[in-house]
């Protein structure tokens, strides 16, 4: 049986995704966990088709958790489906702030399932405040774990990022939306919802592919502008000053919508650091060993993605260590973006030398 996945905040965006994928597709089923009372220890698995509800089943689980519901629920009911041979198609409607790549990545290793498509629902009037906003999960009741300490931004470009397709709903700011949409996710088709849907069911998606991709520990990121909306990316050879680096922070980080990547800072010539910032916050983590840091054994262990992307960054001194950023927003100052980062470069005088301190030191 072909498994589609339908993810996105936008819940009316979302169950409008839905609702055209059933009337397109012939055969077609919809298969949704209601997690809005989790934490009450109420879930829910509703089954539709065009039609309307089928049926609407309370679920039992050991531990109520996004995850347990996925392993110990959707895919038994899924392998339940594809038994009963009945249907062509079924579509997997995400819970509002659950992330596309864990759905996808435990359909996908069932043989008796052919993921076809992973699509996000985004509505055009709500994309941009959404990504702007300070608000994590729990400030709009919107949390299904005690520690679920996501921003709305941070889950919305995850849900954004990591499709090939996506369904985009509204008319106002429509063609904003969209160059946000082709920004953020290159990879994806931005579709209009309806009939054409029906196309996507026919495909194969690839979680590693997708995975690999949104990794910005060797992914690859283009600038681009369409009006006001930019992306600016930032690739350098020389190490960071951690002490001006550190200080920048919060004006690098609120200079955009988005901002991912690598970075080489100086003092850790061993470790790849991951940047990964949505609005005003910002997750900056060891991504591993540079390449060129590795024994010669070792970089074979090393998935083929990130060989090929360390040979595209290669230098003849310093290896695949460089810095590699993409800044993503509207009517950003790109030229003093760029200063800025240039500034907090180590300079040629001060390669060589001690450091005086590492900001960093007790965080990384």
């Amino acid at each position: 049986m072909r498994v589609l996945v339908v993810t996105g905040l936008h819940r009316a965006a979302r169950g409008r995704t839905v609702d055209a994928l059933l009337a397109a597709v012939p055969r077609s089923v919809a298969v949704h966990h209601d997690l809005g009372e989790i934490s009450e220890g109420n879930v829910h698995r509703v089954t539709r088709d065009r039609w309307g509800p089928l049926d609407h089943t309370p679920v039992h689980l050991d531990h109520l958790c996004a995850s347990c519901t996925l392993r110990e629920d959707l895919v038994p009911a899924l392998l339940r489906l594809a038994a009963e041979g009945e249907h062509a198609l079924c579509v997997v409607e995400a819970w509002d702030v659950v992330e596309p790549r864990q759905v996808a990545e435990i359909i996908a290793a069932q043989r008796e399932l052919e993921l076809a498509a992973v699509v996000a629902a985004v509505d055009a009037d709500r994309l941009l405040p959404d990504l702007a906003t300070l608000d994590d999960l729990r400030d709009r009741a919107l949390d299904i774990a005690v520690e679920d300490d996501r921003t709305v931004a941070e889950v919305l470009a995850h849900q954004i990022e990591y499709p090939t397709a996506i369904a985009l709903h509204g008319t106002r700011h429509r063609s904003e939306a969209r160059s946000l949409l082709e920004q953020f996710n290159p990879a994806a088709a931005v579709v209009v919802p309806g009939a054409a849907l029906a196309q996507l069911a026919h495909g194969r998606f690839d979680p590693e592919a997708a995975a690999n991709r949104t990794n910005p520990a060797w992914a690859r990121y283009c600038p681009r502008t369409d009006g006001r909306v930019t992306t600016v990316t930032w690739s350098r050879r020389r190490p960071l000053h951690p002490e001006r680096t550190h200080g920048a922070l919060e004006r690098l980080v609120s200079s955009g919508l988005r901002s991912r990547g690598r970075i080489w800072l100086a003092g850790r010539p061993d470790t790849l650091l991951v940047w990964d910032a949505h609005g005003d916050a910002l997750v900056l983590e060891s991504g591993g060993p540079w390449l060129d840091a590795l024994p010669g054994a070792a970089v074979e262990m090393v998935s083929e993605a990130r060989r090929v992307s360390a040979l595209l960054d290669w230098h003849p001194v310093v290896g695949d260590r460089c810095q590699h950023l993409a800044f993503t927003g509207i009517d950003m100052d790109v030229q003093g973006l760029v200063a800025l980062l240039d500034s907090c470069l180590l300079t040629e005088e001060e390669a060589g030398r001690p450091l005086r301190t590492d900001p960093f030191a007790d965080a990384l």
